[in-house]
C-alpha cells in the first residue's frame, strides 16, 4: 500500500492510497494530525494547545454512506478512528473525512482517494477467530504485524498475508457485558500462496470435529503453540480452511443484449396459471359456519319454548296446593262459629258488666250513680259500698 500526501502540514491534504484486490485496507484517522489544523503551531509557544474530543464522520464523495466493502469504526472522541475493509473489485473511491472538534465545534476536512488496482486471489486462506480482541485494537499496524507473526509461525511460511479483519458483532455475535475481560471478539483471515500446514490441516480431522460438536474446551495441537501473546490466541473450533483451488468459478454474468428478436422468432409468452375452484373453500369459510348457527339457534329455541310444558304443570300444581290450603282455612273457621253459636250456656259473670269478682253481687246498671268517681277513697278489699 502506497500513501501521497498533497501536503506536508495540514489536515486538509488529498492523500492518495494505492492498495491490490483482496487484501486488507486501513487507514487511521489521526487525532493530533486534525489537532494541528484546529490549533496551529504558533501556539507552541503560548502554551495553550489542546487534547480535543473529536468525532470524525465518513462518507463517499457525492454519497451519504460508505461503500459497501469500507467500514469506519471509532468508540469514543478521544480515540482515533479507523478507516478498514477488503476491496472486491479494482476502481477508485474518494472518501470524505470531517472531523468536528467537540470543544470548539471547529471543523476540518480531508480527502482521501483509495485507487484499487487487479491482483490475484491468494488461493489457500483460513479465517482464524481471536476471542480476547476487540476490532480497534487489532487494527493499529503495530497489532496487525504481532498477529501475522503469530500466523506465520503456524502456518510455516514467512507469506501470509492478512485478508480481511471483521468484528464479531456483525457476525451476529453477542455484545458482551460492560465488565472487564470481557470482549466482542474479532474474526480475522489471511491467505498464502502455499498450502496449509498440518497444524492447519488437524482442523479437517474427525477427532478434532467431534470433540468441537461436544462443546468441550480443545487445545492447540502438539507443536502448533504459536500464542505468544495471551490476547492473540485463536479459538480453535471457530477455525475454518478455505481452499479456492477446489471451488468452482462463478457463473459469468449475463450479458444485455440489443433488445430485438432475432429474425424469424416469435415471443412465445408463459402460459396461464390453472384455473382454481373455490367452491370448497367458500364451503369451508361460509356454509359450514352457517349450519352450525342454525343448529345453535334450532337448540335454543327448542330450551326456550318446547320446554315450558312442564314448567306450567309445575306452577298449576303449585297454585292448586296453595287454593286447597286457603279453602281449608276458611272451611275450619266456619266450623269453629256453627259450634260457637250452638253452645246454650250463660255468658261467664266476668264478661257481665259491675261484676264484683270477691263477693259476685252484681249491681243494677241504673244504679251508677251511686258508684264513686275516685275508686281510690274506698278500700278496695270491702265488702260495702260507701254511702252519700
Amino acid at each position: 500500500m502506497s500513501v501521497f500526501a498533497g501536503s506536508l502540514f495540514g489536515a486538509n491534504a488529498e492523500i492518495k492510497v494505492t492498495i491490490p484486490v483482496g487484501r486488507l485496507f486501513t487507514y487511521e484517522l489521526l487525532r493530533e494530525t486534525f489537532q494541528n489544523d484546529f490549533e496551529p503551531l504558533a501556539k507552541l509557544y503560548v502554551g495553550h494547545l489542546y487534547n480535543d474530543p473529536m468525532t470524525f464522520k465518513c462518507n463517499k464523495q457525492g454519497f451519504p454512506d460508505l461503500p459497501e466493502w469500507l467500514r469506519f469504526i471509532q468508540r469514543h472522541p478521544l480515540d482515533n478512528g479507523f478507516l478498514y475493509g477488503t476491496p472486491t473489485s479494482p476502481g477508485k473511491t474518494i472518501i470524505e473525512i470531517y472531523a468536528i472538534n467537540k470543544r470548539s465545534y471547529d471543523t476540518a476536512r480531508q480527502i482521501l482517494v483509495i485507487k484499487v488496482v487487479p491482483e490475484k486471489m491468494l488461493p489457500y486462506q483460513a479465517e482464524f477467530f481471536i476471542q480476547l480482541r476487540e476490532v480497534e485494537k487489532v487494527l493499529p499496524s503495530s497489532v496487525q504485524k504481532e498477529i501475522k507473526l503469530d500466523l506465520q509461525f503456524l502456518w510455516d511460511t514467512e507469506g501470509v498475508e492478512i485478508v480481511n479483519i471483521t468484528n464479531a458483532l456483525d457476525r451476529g455475535g453477542r455484545v458482551p457485558l460492560p465488565l472487564a475481560g470481557h470482549y466482542e471478539g474479532v474474526y480475522v483471515k489471511v491467505g498464502s500462496e502455499k498450502f496449509f500446514s498440518k497444524c492447519l490441516q488437524s482442523v479437517w480431522t474427525a477427532g478434532h470435529q467431534k470433540q468441537c460438536a461436544a462443546g468441550t474446551r480443545v487445545k492447540a495441537p502438539g507443536g502448533c503453540n504459536f500464542c505468544r501473546i495471551p490476547s492473540n490466541c485463536i479459538t480453535w473450533c471457530k477455525t475454518e480452511l478455505i481452499d479456492l483451488t477446489k471451488q468452482e468459478p462463478d457463473a459469468p454474468a449475463p450479458s444485455s443484449g440489443s433488445g430485438i428478436l432475432e429474425a424469424g422468432g416469435d415471443f412465445d409468452p408463459p402460459e396461464s396459471p390453472p384455473s382454481r375452484d373455490f367452491f370448497p373453500d367458500y364451503m369451508v369459510t361460509v356454509i359450514v359456519p352457517l349450519i352450525v348457527a342454525i343448529v345453535l339457534c334450532l337448540l335454543l329455541a327448542y330450551v326456550m319454548f318446547g320446554r315450558r310444558e312442564g314448567v306450567e304443570k309445575r306452577n298449576a300444581r303449585t297454585n292448586n296446593i296453595q287454593l286447597y290450603h286457603h279453602h281449608t282455612i276458611h272451611s275450619n273457621a266456619d266450623e269453629l262459629r256453627s259450634m260457637a253459636a250452638e253452645r246454650g250456656v250463660p255468658l261467664p259473670l266476668s264478661t257481665l258488666p259491675m261484676f264484683n269478682c270477691r263477693t259476685g253481687e252484681r249491681a243494677s246498671p241504673m244504679e251508677s250513680d251511686s258508684i264513686p268517681l275516685i275508686m281510690a277513697q274506698q278500700d278496695p278489699y270491702s265488702d260495702t259500698l260507701p254511702r252519700k
